[in-house]
């Protein structure tokens, strides 16, 4: 086994399950945990030990990583009634890999510091695919004397891992890069829906693109989805409309003036309560309602 034992929490998850299996072939043991434990369940093939709570998942890891869908969740399992911070030594390491925004962040790094446990914040960029081709992008930030003790983890699940600066750091720079992937999303799928409207093939425009600075593989990549009705989810659109609420939160409490980026959660949030389960390029049907066959 490499390094010491990892506990995942939310290990059944869209990005959990292919994060959590990909430490347990690098040779990490892994303690994982899901709500819906079934969803966790084919790990143990690949030697992780399914863990019936939170709890039960921390009890002999030294470190703990949390992969869940937002803040609540994420201090449920830590700090709930079968929570995992109880149960964690004082020499253990909180990875916070989930998207939670600043406030959830700085909740998350307030408990780790009351039990005296070591704290990094460390988002990925990436869905679904980058995770179980291990090309996910960590953003970690936190104290650098915990970097070597828990870079083995990062390993196992990305390409590459940034150190960005002082704990919150790693939140704030994923919220700019989910602003970004956001706006792309958002803009291809309008641009599809206009071309659409206006009587034109979708694959005009790609190749109008092609080779130019314009055209870039991610849109490409939503474009074909869209084209082709496709939305099984990489990435659910109720988890890109969380996301894009967490961008509007922290340019409003950072006093920007962002309208494109509070149209797109506007918009995104409205997508979502009919096609939340969906890929979030599935936002297109809320331009083009009439055109999901």
């Amino acid at each position: 086994m490499a390094g010491e034992p990892v506990a995942v929490l939310g290990a059944g998850g869209t990005m959990g399950f292919p994060m959590a299996r990909n430490m347990a072939r690098a040779g990490i043991e892994v303690r994982a945990w899901n709500r819906s434990r079934g969803k966790a369940e084919p790990l143990a093939a690949d030697g992780a030990t399914i863990a019936g709570s939170p709890a039960e998942a921390v009890d002999g890891a030294g470190i703990v990583v949390t992969m869940l869908s937002d803040a609540d969740a994420v201090t449920g399992a830590m700090d709930g009634g079968q929570g995992a911070l109880a149960a964690m030594a004082g020499t253990g390491v909180w990875l916070q890999m989930s998207t939670i925004g600043e406030r959830g962040t700085e909740r998350c790094a307030q408990l780790a510091a009351e039990r005296d446990i070591g704290f990094v914040d460390a988002p990925v960029l990436g869905t679904r695919q980058p995770a179980e081709e291990r090309k996910l992008v960590v953003m970690a930030s936190g104290p650098a004397a915990l970097r070597e003790r828990v870079q083995p983890v990062f390993d196992a699940v990305g390409q590459r891992t940034m150190w960005v600066g002082e704990t919150g750091a790693g939140t704030r720079l994923k919220i700019v890069t989910n602003s970004w992937v956001l706006a792309v999303v958002e803009a291809g799928a309008e641009t599809i829906a206009l071309a659409e409207g206006l009587g034109l093939d979708p694959s005009l425009l790609f190749e109008a693109l092609e080779g130019g600075t314009l055209d870039l593989p991610y849109l490409r990549m939503k474009g074909k989805a869209i084209t082709e009705r496709n939305f099984d989810p990489s990435f659910r659109l109720k988890l890109a409309a969380k996301d894009a609420a967490l961008v509007r939160e922290a340019a409003a409490s950072h006093g920007l003036d962002l309208p494109v980026l509070v149209s797109i959660e506007e918009r995104m949030r409205q997508g979502a309560k009919v096609h939340g389960d969906e890929d979030m390029a599935a936002t297109y049907l809320t331009s083009a309602p009439g055109r999901a066959a």
